[in-house]
């Protein structure tokens, strides 16, 4: 994929975990000492300056209370409707959010983050293997 698109993810990406953050109420400081990454790495991160590597993703997953999968997904790495994950409204809901010009990158971050929050209690567990 060009390089563009990578560009555009990692800032897509960074603001996603800057929404994240904030919703959880954290400072930058705060999530450095829950993650063990440094203050400007996390920085640089949320200004999408950076490609993070799966360690960073599942340190920010347990530091953010978020999915690994949903990372994955928002860092480019995983495709969020993959194996049914995502229904067909919910994919249509997800497509309009990224695709609306009206909004900007976080805002396109923090809804999405807010949605899938809301739309992920209501999904019923995979049943155990045993």
């Amino acid at each position: 994929m060009p390089d563009d698109y990578w560009d555009s993810q990692m800032a897509a990406f960074g603001a996603f975990i800057r929404s994240q953050r904030k919703l959880a109420n954290l400072t930058l400081r705060q999530l450095a000492e829950l993650t063990s990454l440094s203050n400007p790495y996390l920085s640089e991160l949320e200004r999408g300056m950076h490609h993070p590597s799966v360690r960073v993703l599942r340190q920010l997953s347990e530091a953010l209370n978020l999915s690994g999968e949903i990372l994955l997904a928002e860092a480019g790495l995983l495709s969020p409707d993959r194996d049914g994950a995502e229904d067909a409204e919910q994919s249509a809901v997800a497509l309009a959010i990224r695709t609306d010009p009206a909004l900007e990158e976080s805002q396109k971050a923090a809804l999405l983050a807010v949605y899938q929050s809301m739309t992920a209690q209501r999904r019923p567990d995979p049943p155990a293997q045993g």
